[in-house]
């Protein structure tokens, strides 16, 4: 266990070296991790919040292409089935175009209203939040500032003519400096494959090939890649971004997490119903 003396004389040392840039204090900074000083979360931690003010909004932002939109005059109905699929809490609404971002609707405020019976009309004017834009070039330091004093949790992103280009939440600038933020679609480490119906499922990446194989009934090779996520990388020809989707040997793959060098979360949907294995109960 760390003393408070051994503390103590590491924040003596370094007050008195003084590193004289950020690379040799983050290297100060590890040393004191390696001698058990500082943790190794806080020292992630650390650095995650030395790395952020290198950051742009558009180094992180969910780009235009891969954007879940409402259209401001789509019926309730036609809106409900996107804000299931998508499930998300936020979500940009246009008006004729995709630069026209008129407002943010929360799923709450939607799904409200057919918790009440769908009675009367839905005027999603009445209910849109203002949207919040930034550019491109804004570093996350300030915007993550921004985020807290204006209390906005999402922002559209623009780009020198005034084009959407895509979106960033707070939530994106904090697993910056904390790593990925546990959410619904999480599995445990040891349940690498979670059944959410009869034909969607969310995957971690990092699951064996024959693993998967075997769970789903297909046949993609072992040869060249030993886990989903490296092989659905290899089919894309590039590290995917969140949202995007590919289909092999006639399944899905959706992209729900990533990070800047690997995918880290699947959802994968099957084109029919996939029967429950033993022991697995049946969703939905």
């Amino acid at each position: 266990m760390v003393t408070e003396h051994r503390r103590g004389e590491w924040w003596r040392k370094l007050v008195h070296e003084e590193p004289r840039d950020r690379a040799a204090l983050v290297g100060l900074l590890r040393s004191a991790a390696s001698r058990g000083v500082l943790g190794a979360d806080a020292l992630a931690m650390i650095e995650g919040v030395l790395g952020v003010a290198d950051l742009q909004v558009r180094d992180i932002m969910v780009p235009r292409s891969q954007m879940v939109v409402l259209e401001r005059d789509s019926a309730p109905g036609q809106l409900l089935p996107a804000v299931i699929d998508a499930g998300h809490s936020r979500f940009p609404v246009i008006g004729d175009d995709r630069d026209q971002v008129v407002g943010i609707l929360l799923a709450k405020d939607l799904l409200r209203y057919f918790a009440e019976g769908a009675i009367g009309s839905f005027d999603i004017r009445e209910v849109l939040r203002p949207a919040a834009f930034v550019p491109e070039s804004k570093r996350l330091n300030v915007l993550l500032k921004e985020f807290r004093v204006s209390h906005n949790h999402m922002a559209i992103v623009v780009d020198e003519y005034g084009g959407v280009s895509g979106l960033v939440t707070i939530e994106d600038v904090i697993e910056e400096i904390v790593g990925e933020i546990a959410d619904e679609y999480d599995t445990d480490e040891d349940q690498t494959i979670r059944r959410e119906g009869e034909r969607h499922f969310v995957v971690l990446a990092l699951t064996r090939i024959q693993e998967f194989n075997e769970y789903f009934s297909t046949g993609f090779s072992e040869e060249e890649y030993d886990t989903i996520g490296g092989l659905v990388m290899h089919q894309f020809g590039r590290l995917p971004r969140r949202g995007e989707s590919v289909i092999m040997d006639g399944l899905e793959f959706k992209v729900l997490r990533a990070g800047r060098r690997r995918i880290d979360q699947l959802r994968v949907t099957t084109p029919a119903p996939l029967p429950p294995r033993a022991g697995e109960a049946r969703v939905g």
